[in-house]
């Protein structure tokens, strides 16, 4: 693929770029997209046909800014495997996004890009890529796509109202209005503010009467009060244990945890992080899923059949990383040098509680500068979940990260933006043929 000739770093040529973004001032359009991300391009695309009249409309200089930063520039797609088993990785969200799951899946999104001649490859336990892996290469693929289908892009424009005027949608730019007969709000969430996800689409969505579910940072990495580890930044625990507790037990989940100079980071911990709070007590297992009463009772039999040991040095066989282990015992003082048979029942029981669940307070959640994704927005009791279209506003439809809607990492947000913008694009498309028809 020749992608100098779609160089949207480095290029700012967006209004010769983009084909029928001078669409008449006062004509009718049969669709305007808020957003040019995924979700709003891939709805775009699906609801056209010949002579269609499309409108995306972007406030950025160029379209899919947020794409192309996804994955470090690499694009985590999709991910691998059976399409029900993603429904677990949304939270709550997993019921509402069933349909557009299952009516366009992970295999659907790697066939439409392999047969415009972008391959995909499967890398690190399931994550899908674009073989030349760029993000670039996956919007050139989709800007390329609303060309050959006539699809307007117009950029730099900021929407600053919409309103609903008996069968239309007024959207205003300035002093510039769009008159449309479907509208799709696809202006993503609040992560990432830099690439034109400031939150703008749950303002529009308040302003036609929908409610906006908690706004917040997700798939973001946890500051810790108070924080022991700082120097240990880069070790990682692999499939850890981490439980949130808030009172009682809120959650508990199993990941990867990445400690950081001032938390804890990591796919156990991003994957998490929809359900932590400010002041919450996380409690890491440095030892994986072994119970506290088993690793207390192997601790024991250490103490008898290698009494002559260093203490840390056994720690090891656990799997503990050694600058870990010497951090443990010197945060319950407990001498660098002592010998397994000199372990107290006290120190026993201290070293189960602590390696089975370490005790961190949450003083600061990642923010959107950090976050991949936002939990909240559009309430999804307030969209039909078979078509997109909001159960309020006759016409008004949903994609992507605008709605109340998070995925776990390794690709299941993309995913997620693409199903829902296809199956947004469908439904319009079918209306737009039954009006059609109709005439």
């Amino acid at each position: 693929m020749q992608v100098e000739k779609f160089d949207i770093i480095s290029q700012n040529r967006d209004k010769e770029r983009y084909k029928g973004s001078d669409k008449e001032a006062g004509e009718v359009l049969d669709l305007v997209v808020i957003g040019a991300g995924p979700a709003g391009l891939f709805c775009a695309i699906n609801s056209s046909e010949k002579d269609r009249k499309i409108l995306i409309v972007e406030k950025k200089k160029s379209p899919g800014r947020k794409l192309l930063v996804s994955g470090s520039g690499r694009c985590n797609i999709t991910h691998d495997g059976e399409i029900r088993a993603f429904l677990d990785h949304y939270g709550e969200a997993g019921r509402f996004l069933r349909p557009a799951l299952l009516g366009f899946t992970n295999r659907d999104l790697v066939a439409f890009f392999e047969d415009r001649g972008l391959g995909m490859i499967r890398q690190e336990g399931g994550k899908v890529f674009p073989e030349t892996q760029r993000s670039r290469d996956v919007l050139k693929v989709l800007i390329e796509e609303c060309e050959a289908r006539n699809v307007g892009i117009v950029c730099a424009k900021m929407v600053t109202s919409i309103a609903k005027s008996g069968d239309e949608f007024l959207v205003a730019c300035g002093d510039e209005t769009y008159r449309s007969r479907f509208l799709v709000i696809a202006a993503g969430g609040r992560s990432y503010p830099a690439t034109g996800s400031t939150g703008d689409g749950y303002d529009f969505a308040k302003s036609l009467g929908h409610t906006i579910a908690e706004i917040g940072p997700a798939l973001a990495p946890v500051r810790i009060k108070d924080y022991l580890f700082f120097d240990l930044a880069g070790i990682s625990l692999p499939n850890a244990e981490v439980s949130i507790s808030r009172g009682k037990k809120v959650k508990m989940h199993h990941g990867d945890v990445l400690f950081t100079h001032d938390g804890l980071s990591g796919p156990g911990i991003l994957d998490l992080s929809r359900y932590i709070r400010v002041g919450d007590v996380l409690k890491i297992s440095f030892v994986g899923a072994k119970k506290r009463e088993d690793l207390e009772r192997w601790l024991l039999g250490r103490s008898r059949e290698d009494g002559a040991r260093n203490l840390r040095l056994v720690l090891a066989d656990l799997g503990l990383p050694a600058r870990l282990a010497s951090r443990v015992l010197e945060i319950l003082g407990i001498p660098q040098d002592l010998k397994c048979a000199q372990m107290t029942r006290e120190m026993r029981i201290a070293l189960a509680d602590h390696l089975t669940g370490f005790p961190m307070v949450v003083e600061e959640l990642g923010g959107f500068d950090s976050a991949m994704v936002t939990r909240g927005g559009v309430s999804l009791e307030e969209v039909d979940s078979k078509t997109m279209e909001s159960k309020l506003v006759e016409g008004l439809y949903f994609a992507g990260e605008v709605l109340d809607v998070d995925g776990d990492t390794g690709g299941y947000n993309l995913q997620a933006a693409f199903s829902t913008g296809f199956l947004a694009g469908r439904s319009i498309r079918r209306r737009l043929e039954d009006l059609e028809g109709a005439r």
